[in-house]
């Protein structure tokens, strides 16, 4: 059984390169993607504070539709290009939003949702899987080291991924 550590961490940096350890201990030896994607979204959301919602939207060839997640349900389904998540999909570049309202077209699952960071889950073959997005009930709750280390984080789980 895992257990999710107490974090010593003193600066964020320091606290996602501590997740990012129990990360890759977590996921170790797991080829199914569901059970990495379940045990990474509850990891993430019950270790870093002030979310409200954290989990996956995979790519089906089509359309990204929602995944294993911590929070409120969901949206099901989101269009390429539509909303944060699928801008991140569409672009294959991280979207950190300070304000939701500020973003034109957000999707308002949540109305709790203040603040949001998406980062799109590319395969080594550079086709998408997905995205990884976490929201949160504060303005400006995401900045450039959540950035940093949520992309991090995302890539030791796409480490895990198998093809």
């Amino acid at each position: 059984m895992f257990e999710i550590k107490a974090n010593h961490a003193t600066s964020k940096r320091e606290q996602y390169a501590e997740l990012a350890e129990q990360v890759r201990g977590m996921l170790a030896d797991e080829p199914s993607l569901i059970a990495n994607a379940a045990n990474f979204a509850a990891l993430v959301f019950h270790s870093l504070p002030d979310f409200n919602w954290a989990g996956f939207y995979l790519y089906d060839g089509q359309e990204l539709v929602v995944g294993p997640f911590q929070g409120k349900p969901a949206c099901i389904r989101i269009a390429l290009g539509r909303g944060v998540c699928g801008t991140a999909a569409q672009t294959r570049q991280t979207q950190l939003v300070r304000n939701v309202h500020d973003f034109d077209g957000h999707i308002a699952c949540d109305a709790a949702s203040q603040s949001e960071i998406v980062v799109p889950l590319v395969n080594a073959d550079g086709s998408l899987l997905g995205v990884w997005d976490v929201d949160s009930p504060s303005v400006g709750r995401f900045d450039e080291e959540d950035r940093a280390g949520m992309e991090a984080l995302c890539a030791v789980f796409m480490e895990a991924v198998k093809p």
